[in-house]
């Protein structure tokens, strides 16, 4: 048999969708499975945007420009971007394949092989796998569940700085802790950015999710910062348009933009029906936001306070996003997680979490960490949440 790459070898495995087979598994035995494990909401996609596509009279689908359709990103440039007071124009956004590809894009960019990035830990990890894949180093600063993942200070992040440091990547609010960053915060990276000469990756995808009376501050809005920023943001989540995978890359730096052209003309173009759908939902009234804010809190008032009644565990108050991190009283949090789906059963019903580990780049951390996604509608999430505390106390390799 032909051997496969060292590098394929390697490749990291998601933490969040590898333990998919077993949940496909569990579910052909005619189980009900809970999915707190990944951030696919069950709240509808704006009306507009899915008539779009079911309405469209294209007699053929064809290619659209490498950096996006011409009516998606001046829509964005203007019925979004200048709307919530991030001033851009038109050749400083480009079309991706969802967030994901903007973030891939940006860390080849920013780095060549061998280089550094900070990152703060706990971190999306698909961070950790796409500097995988490019030859980088992800280099964590650390923050504490105890503190709620705060931002640690500016000397954390120096210490760590070194002559291969190219960038800082970030996600406000945070995937997976659910962290808000203050003005002050992203004031601060800024500062560091260009006192270090690094670039600043703010992914910002969460931005409509911001449960605090003070507005999200972007990255964009950094005085002085704006050759050494590069925003990725996504439809995904303002949306919930997942599945359309469409995304964008925005910096006011030419050479950024130049760059991330050339890597869209390898990749040819972003879909064409998700890029109608995009454009489409950027007709979608304040109203839908206002409502789907409100349902977020909800939710997360429920996790959060279920997770914090089960003997042993904490977690923090998210401030953003619709994740949050639970310490759980386990031996290992990736071998409960395989145990609800193969092993517990409440009434023929289970649920899936995310066990965090992979979010960490500090040996040994997060060992007993999961991450949560409110996603559910609340009657769901708490049967969702009675199942995962009924599995705690039951679990073999609980700890208390």
């Amino acid at each position: 048999m032909a051997k496969i790459s060292r590098k394929a070898e390697q490749m990291p495995a998601s933490a969040i969708r590898k333990l998919v087979p077993l949940a496909d598994a569990a579910k052909e035995k005619g189980v009900k499975v809970y999915h707190l494990n990944v951030g696919a909401p069950d709240i509808a996609s704006p009306e507009n945007a899915l008539r779009a596509v079911r309405e469209n009279t294209l007699d053929h689908v064809s290619y659209s420009n490498s950096a996006g359709l011409i009516e998606l990103r001046k829509g964005l440039v203007e019925k979004y971007y200048h709307k919530i007071g991030i001033d851009i124009s038109v050749p400083e956004l480009m079309v991706t394949v969802a967030g994901t590809e903007g973030v891939d894009m940006a860390i080849q960019i920013c780095c060549d092989e061998g280089d550094e990035i900070l990152v703060m830990e706990p971190f999306y990890t698909n961070y950790n796998t796409f500097a995988f894949m490019n030859g980088v180093t992800m280099k964590a600063v650390p923050t504490d569940i105890r503190e709620g993942f705060r931002v640690p200070p500016m000397e954390e992040f120096e210490k760590r700085i070194t002559p291969r440091t190219r960038a800082i990547l970030i996600s406000n609010p945070g995937n997976p802790t659910g962290t808000l960053y203050s003005k002050e915060n992203m004031l601060a990276l800024g500062r560091l950015a260009v006192e270090h000469d690094l670039f600043l990756i703010s992914d910002e995808v969460y931005r409509e999710f911001c449960y605090t009376e003070a507005p999200h501050f972007s990255a964009m809005n950094i005085p002085g910062a704006e050759d050494h920023v590069i925003l990725i943001d996504s439809v995904s989540k303002r949306y919930n348009l997942c599945g359309c995978r469409i995304g964008c890359i925005v910096s006011h730096n030419p050479d950024v933009m130049r760059a991330a052209l050339k890597y869209a003309q390898a990749r040819l173009c972003p879909p064409i029906f998700g890029q109608m759908a995009a454009l489409a939902a950027l007709d979608t009234p304040d109203s839908y936001f206002a409502a789907v804010r409100t349902e977020y809190i909800r939710r997360r008032d429920c996790a959060v306070q279920a997770l914090n009644a089960m003997e042993g565990v904490f977690s923090p108050l998210p401030m953003g996003a619709f994740y949050t991190m639970a310490e759980i009283p386990v031996d290992n949090a990736e071998s409960f997680a395989r145990w609800m789906l193969e092993e517990w059963r409440i009434d023929g019903e289970t649920t899936m979490v995310t066990p965090a580990a992979s979010f960490y780049k500090t040996p040994g951390k997060g060992i007993n960490h999961i991450r949560v996604a409110y996603v559910l509608e609340v009657p769901r999430l708490v049967k969702a949440m009675h199942i995962l505390a009924e599995g705690l106390k039951a679990y073999p390799g609980r700890t208390l």
